[in-house]
């Protein structure tokens, strides 16, 4: 291995080794280290890929290391603003001691004179955006491609930090989406449910068409206080905001925090080229979630359906406990034959409130017309026993009745078939029972 890297310190283009694992640099070539500021192998050491090369506090979002293998080589093109060049990169996968490592070599293409009208197109304001539009088209999901645009952008406008808000039912906005450079704090997790007198001012902007341009915070001292102390809580000094529309609806807002004072117009621009993109991708993640909701879960109770316990049981893992619960709704024949099916359906969803109220931090599912399902995942056995009375005792006071068979074992994985038949004998033995001691023929 060392040979291998030795033979790269003299190349004149950039060559950098990581750990495909960890992500740590293991080599940089002597351009390489010049351009980034070291001076030797020992001042890398520890230190990520990703912080070093991109400026991120987390793996890239573009990071292509999936599609890597051994003895191909992935080839592309990327603008990197940390370093200000177009490179044309080479990447592929060295196997060593039971390691993998990922090799990239990229070629400055900027320095060439036939590249130098691709460069100058890149400080026109379309082209750069496109280009951004053209790596996040390439994610798998619309979360991943507003990460990486998201990542994107933040890097070109050498901002802090580039962020979507959206509105949430209460008229308040939640962080949903958030990039932030290398050593600035994520501010996610504290700007959720934000109370709507926080942006209403903003809100009003953006109903007159205007974006929010913030060049020194001061300005807004008076003016809007309460926003004022929410951006000083975050350290920001500058930020350019702009609105999120659906079919003319504002649905929210995204922005970026502390760019270079002169260029918060410029990166106003950026914005609202890129707002379109980032508003199609929130209706395609909507739409997948809404798809996914239909697929998975029981349309007039709300809970799982059948493929949704065939993926709860898939994501169980070996040595796990499991308790099955295995219920059915008695009598909603007869409800359906005497009061009608509007009648039957209530008695369901009573039978799926009384299941929610015990079970409801376990997977419920309905796998029948009449019958429901509780799966609990590392449940011990004596609280299982306790929340099946306490199970009795809600639909009893709810005016339902279900017969009830349980099982647990220790290892649900193990013969989980056997026990869904086992909890199910054990409720037709139950519901026998019922039929019994109310004196019912349930022949007629």
């Amino acid at each position: 291995m060392e040979k291998i890297w030795e033979f790269f310190e003299n190349l004149n283009e950039f060559v950098y080794v990581t750990d495909m694992d960890s992500y740590e640099l293991v080599y940089m070539n002597r351009k390489t280290r010049e351009t980034y500021g070291f001076r030797s192998m020992e001042d890398i050491a520890g230190k990520k890929c990703y912080e070093v090369l991109q400026g991120n506090s987390a793996p890239c979002a573009m990071c292509n290391n999936q599609e890597l293998t051994a003895g191909n080589f992935k080839e592309w093109c990327y603008y990197n603003p940390i370093v200000s060049k177009h490179l044309s990169l080479k990447d592929t996968v060295i196997e060593n001691d039971g390691r993998r490592y990922r090799v990239e070599l990229a070629v400055d293409v900027s320095a060439q004179e036939r590249q130098g009208k691709m460069i100058r197109r890149y400080q026109n304001l379309e082209t750069l955006a496109n280009e951004g539009l053209r790596i996040a088209l390439q994610a798998p999901t619309p979360d991943k491609s507003i990460d990486v645009i998201l990542e994107y952008l933040g890097k070109a406008l050498k901002g802090e930090r580039t962020y979507v808000f959206e509105r949430n039912e209460s008229g308040g906005d939640d962080n949903t989406y958030e990039w932030v450079a290398s050593g600035v704090t994520s501010e996610i997790d504290n700007l959720q449910k934000l109370p709507p007198e926080v942006c209403a001012n903003w809100y009003q902007n953006f109903s007159a068409d205007k974006n929010i341009i913030i060049g020194d915070l001061e300005d807004i001292r008076e003016s809007d206080p309460l926003q004022y102390e929410n951006l000083k809580r975050q350290n920001i000094h500058s930020l350019a905001v702009v609105p999120l529309y659906d079919d003319g609806r504002i649905i929210g807002f995204y922005g970026v925090d502390n760019p270079p004072g002169e260029s918060v117009d410029y990166a106003q621009n950026m914005l609202q080229i890129v707002g379109h993109f980032i508003t199609s991708c929130l209706k395609r993640r909507n739409l997948l979630k809404e798809l996914r909701n239909m697929s998975y879960s029981d349309q007039l109770t709300g809970i799982g359906n059948r493929h949704a316990m065939y993926e709860y049981i898939a994501d169980m893992r070996y040595g796990e406990s499991i308790g099955v619960v295995y219920c059915d709704i008695t009598g909603l024949k007869r409800v359906n034959d005497m009061q009608g099916h509007e009648a039957g359906d209530r008695l369901i969803c009573r039978a799926c409130e009384s299941l929610k109220r015990v079970f409801g931090d376990y997977g419920l599912f309905r796998i029948g017309g009449d019958e429901l399902l509780a799966l609990c995942s590392q449940v011990e056995e004596k609280e299982l026993k306790e929340r099946i009375e306490r199970l009795k005792k809600d639909i009893q006071e709810n005016d339902v009745a279900l017969a009830v068979g349980a099982v647990w074992q220790k290892d649900g994985r193990v013969n989980i078939e056997k026990l869904l038949s086992e909890s199910e004998k054990l409720m037709y033995e139950d519901k026998a029972a019922y039929y019994k001691k109310m004196g019912i023929d349930r022949r007629r």
